[in-house]
């Protein structure tokens, strides 16, 4: 049977029986809990989308079964390979061929794959002819690497960390996947990188497998056995294969202080394979000595995969000449490496000092503004706080617009009035909108007039010399709003080099905003044009971050793009000072405690989360959302364990959930909708896991308590990419099955009350 024969039979099955597995989303929820929007605030996770009509889940779920907490407690026998060039380089040296797999979480076929089949001997054995690789956008575990360096295996996938199956994702999709994202995938490809066949939409595990037995035995290329085991491991550090690399990793770690010289020497003498995790073994090590010598390997070599650890090491401890030849060593790599020379930048930038913005300047001004009382400037519009009445504020506004064109026309060379005139009709025409919210035609006309006069006023204060910062600040505003971003940010470097530090307004607050963002798009641009950018960039953007975090009119979302721009640099000490300040200025805001979430599990996993925000809430005058909060990251906590196959402690974490989701509604009752919703998907995640842990009874009550607590929640997906109705859907299967008719009908009955919408199946 060829490859197209194949693809055209699976399909056609797949279509008669209405079994098509979802299409993936890149775009999964990697956080859990569903989602959710800041509590009291209206927000909230996107509508529900469709679950599954009865009929066709149980249907699916009897095709295919989903494993359970034994089944997850198996290891995964596939062995894949840890990158696309490993891949390549194992099967030009064996003669075989790869085979590319592609999974999601959530997605019931899919599941059932990772769960039961890639853990099963007989399954292993027919994939063992192939060089296998796996991609799924999916994180399992938060962290790939502990504090010692050692590796941090996907408990779903065992030979692969999360961060490398994930990576391989977005190379697969171009080379492979014809602009569709669909999982489960099986694709062969040949030596030449060529594709044979590529299976997907399969009715069952019987095409899948045939496809993968016919693929190897049509083939005429004899391949070769190559013997590992019996090498000295010194020679194993230039392969590729992940036995070679795990044995070389496994050796170090147990070997004496001479073995280990032996197989750094080795890894030096051995850039082209870039054995990086034995590297990153002794940068972080115990060992000085090693460290040292894995840092001066790292200097030496000119492989660009291995910017990434080099980044990693400069966070290290070091003599000032170690460091100077590292960061030499990423912009050698520079002249082929994108990434390598941008990282070269960011390490020069952040040591700098601005040249435009005078930092300790402006911290020791506005600490003295605040000491005094001293605000400035409107808060309306600078995102923080609630406007006054608006009536009264435009009012108020238009009176002072008036004093001041007043004084213009009593004295015309007045620089100093049209300035201020300039400002005052700014801020009336960013305001027009708001004020006017039930008339948009009268809005737009005030918009209109006062940017006009606004620009006008501020080119007659610049003809009349007037150097104030604002000459430049409000045409440079105007012209953003404008959407004249060219102009807006030419005009706002000279506006931001004359601002005087400390000052608070909001024409201040939003200039420095401007000046940041076109630092960042200059950035990005050079970036995405393979150009080198000058690291003062960096340094100005920094600067212009740091200030508006004190200034009084900053907020909560120009620390999360602060912050969001230090990691994409790879800068993370810098970022988590700054999160750190963020936080402790807006406690209750979402974007800052999602980013605080990740770092925690980045840095100290997931069994570090949950405590992190207990400690939190042991403060006595911690925040008023930080129960909320802490609900959340126990469903974050949870839907990992979920993802990872511990079903019991994923049961445990959802538990500690729902009262931490009940206290904060005590605490504030406005954030009731959320966490209603999300203690409704807690429920519903703690009954699957019961489930899979047999207790039936337990996910009966769980999954009825979750129906009943926010029946808008029951169609959505959670964190994991299922839906409490196709759980309730799961559980009523096994009862029927079981003759337990007296629970099913209670199921039946929970389900019978909800909108029917919500029981229709997934569209592929």
């Amino acid at each position: 049977m060829d490859a197209a024969t194949i693809r055209r039979t699976a399909l056609v099955a797949a279509l008669i029986l209405g079994y098509l597995p979802l299409a993936a989303s890149v775009a999964a929820a990697q956080d859990g809990g569903g989602g959710s929007g800041e509590p009291g605030t209206g927000g909230g996770p996107p509508p529900p989308t469709l679950g599954t009509r009865e009929g066709a889940d149980v249907g699916r779920e009897r095709m295919w079964p989903a494993p359970t907490a034994q089944d997850w407690a198996r290891p995964c026998l596939i062995t894949f390979q840890r990158t696309w060039d490993d891949a390549l380089a194992v099967a030009r040296e064996t003669r075989k061929p790869i085979l590319v797999c592609i999974n999601m979480d959530g997605e019931i076929a899919s599941e059932h794959y990772a769960g039961i089949r890639y853990r099963q001997p007989e399954v292993a054995a027919l994939y063992e002819p192939y060089v296998c690789v796996i991609a799924s956008v999916y994180r399992h575990t938060p962290r790939d690497h502990d504090d010692a360096g050692g590796r941090i295996l996907c408990p779903r996938f065992g030979s692969v960390t999360c961060g490398e199956h994930i990576a391989l994702e977005p190379i697969i999709f171009e080379k492979y996947l014809d602009g569709r994202r669909i999982a489960p995938r099986h694709i062969m490809v040949e030596l030449d990188e060529s594709e044979v066949y590529d299976v997907y939409y399969a009715n069952d595990t019987a095409s899948v497998f045939d496809a993968i037995r016919e693929g190897t035995a049509q083939r005429n290329v004899e391949t070769r056995t190559i013997v590992r085991g019996d090498r000295p491991v010194t020679e194993r550090v230039g392969s590729r294969h992940v036995a070679d690399r795990e044995a070389v990793e496994q050796a170090y770690r147990g070997g004496d202080e001479a073995l280990r010289r032996r197989l750094l020497d080795a890894a030096q003498a051995s850039a082209d394979a870039a054995p990086i995790d034995l590297l990153r073994l002794a940068v972080f090590g115990f060992d000085t000595e090693l460290s040292r010598a894995a840092r001066r390997a790292l200097a030496a070599t000119d492989a660009p995969q291995a910017a990434d650890l080099i980044a990693e090491a400069l966070r290290v401890p070091m003599e000032s000449a170690e460091r100077e030849a590292l960061i030499a060593a990423l912009e050698r790599m520079g002249s082929s490496s994108r990434k390598a020379w941008w990282l070269a930048v960011v390490n020069r930038g952040l040591d700098s000092s601005s040249g435009t913005l005078d930092v300790a300047g402006w911290s020791q001004a506005l600490e003295a503004s605040a000491e005094d009382g001293a605000g400035g400037g409107a808060t309306y519009g600078g995102g923080t706080g609630k406007p006054p009445e608006v009536s009264a504020a435009w009012l108020a506004l238009e009176a002072q617009q008036r004093r001041r064109e007043a004084a213009c026309a009593a004295d015309p060379s007045n620089a100093t009035a049209y300035v201020e005139l300039a400002e005052t009709s700014l801020e009336m025409a960013r305001k027009a909108r708001p004020t006017f919210e039930d008339s948009p035609r009268l809005a737009r006309v005030f918009e209109r007039h006062n940017y006009d006069l606004a620009a006008r006023s501020a080119a007659r204060a610049a003809e009349l010399g007037s150097r104030d910062w604002r000459v430049d600040g409000v045409p440079a505003l105007v012209a953003y709003y404008a959407g004249d971003t060219e102009t807006a940010y030419a005009r706002a470097a000279p506006a931001v080099a004359a601002l005087p530090p400390g000052e608070p307004s909001w024409t201040a607050m939003a200039v420095l905003t401007v000046f940041a963002e076109s630092r960042f798009k200059s950035i990005m641009a050079a970036v995405k044009e393979r150009k080198k950018w000058p690291a003062a960039w960096l340094t100005d953007l920094d600067a212009a971050y740091t200030v508006l975090l004190q200034h009084p009119q900053g907020t909560a979302e120009q620390v999360a793009w602060h912050y969001d721009t230090l990691e994409w640099l790879r800068a993370r000490r810098r970022a988590a000072r700054v999160l750190d300040k963020g936080l402790a200025r807006f406690p209750n805001s979402s974007v800052l405690h999602k980013r605080l979430r990740d770092r925690i599990l980045r840095r100290d996993g997931i069994d570090a989360l949950e405590p992190a925000y207990a400690a939190l809430l042991a403060a006595p005058d911690h925040a008023r959302d930080l129960a909320w909060f802490a609900g959340y990251a126990s469903m974050v906590a949870a839907d990992y364990h979920r993802r990872s196959g511990n079903a019991e402690a994923a049961r445990d974490a959802y538990g500690r959930a729902v009262p931490l989701l009940d206290r904060a509604i005590e605490r504030n009752p406005a954030s009731r909708g959320s966490a209603d919703r999300l203690a409704a998907f807690a429920l519903a995640g703690r009954a699957r896991t019961a489930y899979q842990l047999g207790d039936i009874d337990a996910a009966i009550d769980d999954v009825l308590a979750s129906l009943a607590r926010d029946r808008d929640a029951a169609g959505s997906r959670d964190g994991v990419g299922v839906t409490p109705v196709e759980t309730a859907q799961i559980i009523l299967s096994k009862l029927r099955v079981d003759e337990r008719l007296d629970d099913a009908a209670r199921v039946e009955q929970a389900l019978g009350a909800l909108p029917p919408e919500y029981l229709l199946p997934d569209r592929p």
